[in-house]
C-alpha cells in the first residue's frame, strides 16, 4: 500500500537537499541507495529484490527532480509506489541499460576531498555524512508511520512469543515471525533466533534446533522504507538470564546520553563505559556492535567512537547492548522530552529502570 504522501514533509525534504546542495557548490544530488531513494519519495518500495539495487534513483536539482525507473517496473511504481505528482518527473530506462546516468555509476569511487564531476553532481558518497543528517529527524508522516510499524512490530513479537513452546524449532519460530510481518505488510530484513543452547550467539541465525527453556527472537521489520528492531526473550520453567537487568542498566546510560546536540560518538562513548559501572567485562562492547541510529538503514550509521553524526530531535535509534545470553534491543524516538520508545506492546512484560519501562523475559 502506497504510503501517504504530506506535501509539506516532501518540500522539507527537498529543501533540505537544496541546502546541502548549496553549502557544496554542486548543481546536483543523485540518489541512488534504498534508504536514500525511499526517504526521499515518502517510503516507496525501491526494491524487487531484497538483495538487489534499488529499481529507481532520484536526481535533486534547484531546478527539479528527475526520477529514473527501469521501464518494466515504471507502471507498477507509478500505481502503487509513487505519488500521481510524481509521474511528471519519471524517465523511464530501459531494463537493459544502466539506470545511472552515464559517469554516475552508484559503485563508482567518490571523488576526491574538494572534486565534483564535470557537470557538478554529487554522489551520496560525496556527503554521506549530509545526507544521513538531512534525512535524520523525522517529519510528521514519518512519524506517524514509525509509531504504527513499531507498534505492529512489538505486536508480532508477542504473538510469536506467546505462541512458540519449548518444542519449537529456531526455524519454525522464525517462519511465524517472518510469516506473521509478511501478513502486516512488513519486510521481514532481519529475523533471528536462538533457542537455550545457541544463546550466547549475538546473531543467530535460526536453525533445527528446538527453543528449550529459554529463547531469543530478533526482528527488523520494515514498512514505507522504515526500519523496526527490537529484540526479546522467552523464558520456560524459571529459565532466566542473570545478565538481564544488567544489560538493562547499560542500555540506559545509552539512552541518558541519546540528547540533541550530542555526537553519536558520544554517546557511544558513554554506554560502552558503563559495562564495567555494572560490573561487567569493561571490554564488553568490543564484541558486538551497540547499535545507533536508524530509520531508513537498520543503522544509520553504525555507532562509534569515530561517529560525528549529531543527535536531533525526532531522531531514531536502537541500542543493542549485550553480553552472552543477553540483549536487548528497541527502537526509541528521541524527542524533546526523552526518549520514546516505538516498538512496544503492553502486553509484553516491562521493569522500571532509569525512570523508563522496559522489557524483561516473558514468563511461560
Amino acid at each position: 500500500m502506497r504510503a501517504v504522501v504530506r506535501a509539506a514533509d516532501r518540500a522539507a525534504k527537498r529543501e533540505r537537499v537544496l541546502a546541502l546542495l548549496e553549502g557544496q557548490g554542486a548543481e546536483g544530488l543523485l540518489l541512488s541507495s534504498h534508504a536514500a531513494v525511499t526517504w526521499y519519495l515518502d517510503g516507496a518500495r525501491t526494491h524487487v529484490s531484497l538483495m538487489g539495487d534499488p529499481v529507481a534513483a532520484v536526481m535533486v536539482r534547484p531546478g527539479g527532480d528527475e526520477i529514473r525507473v527501469f521501464e518494466n517496473e515504471a507502471e507498477r511504481m507509478l500505481a502503487e509506489e509513487l505519488h500521481p505528482d510524481d509521474a511528471a518527473h519519471v524517465t523511464r530506462v530501459p531494463w537493459h541499460e544502466p539506470l545511472l546516468p552515464a559517469g554516475l555509476a552508484a559503485h563508482m569511487p567518490t571523488h576526491p576531498p574538494g572534486r565534483r564531476s564535470e557537470r557538478g553532481l554529487l554522489r551520496e558518497g560525496d556527503v554521506a555524512a549530509e545526507l544521513r543528517a538531512a534525512r535524520a529527524s523525522l517529519l510528521p508522516g514519518e512519524l506517524g508511520r514509525y509509531r504504527r510499524l513499531g507498534a505492529e512490530v512489538a505486536e508480532v513479537l508477542t504473538d510469536v512469543a506467546e505462541a512458540v513452546t519449548p518444542a519449537s524449532s529456531e526455524r519454525e519460530a522464525a517462519a511465524m515471525l517472518a510469516g506473521t510481518l509478511v501478513g502486516r505488510g512488513i519486510d521481514p530484513v532481519v529475523v533471528l533466533v536462538s533457542g537455550a543452547a545457541r544463546v550466547r550467539h549475538r546473531h543467530p541465525l535460526p536453525t533445527d534446533g528446538p527453543l528449550g527453556e529459554r529463547a531469543m527472537l530478533v526482528v527488523c521489520g520494515r514498512r514505507h522504507g522504515l526500519i523496526a528492531n527490537a529484540t526479546r526473550w522467552v523464558d520456560w520453567e524459571g529459565a532466566g538470564g542473570e545478565a538481564d537487568r544488567g544489560v538493562l542498566e547499560v542500555e540506559a546510560a545509552f539512552f541518558d546520553a541519546t540528547v540533541p546536540g550530542a555526537t553519536v560518538g558520544e554517546v557511544f562513548a558513554a554506554g560502552a563505559a558503563a559495562y564495567a559501572s555494572v560490573g561487567f567485562d569493561a571490554e564488553e562492547w568490543r564484541r558486538h556492535h551497540q547499535g545507533g541510529p536508524t530509520g531508513y538503514a537498520g543503522r544509520d550509521p553504525r555507532a562509534s567512537s569515530g561517529v560525528e553524526d549529531v543527535v536531533q530531535t525526532n531522531h531514531a535509534f536502537a541500542w543493542n547492548p549485550s553480553v552472552p545470553g543477553a540483549k536487548v534491543e528497541d527502537t526509541v524516538l528521541v524527542t524533546a522530552t526523552g526518549i520514546e520508545p516505538l516498538t512496544v506492546d503492553a502486553r509484553w512484560p516491562v521493569v522500571e529502570v532509569a525512570g523508563r519501562w522496559r522489557p524483561v523475559a516473558l514468563r511461560r
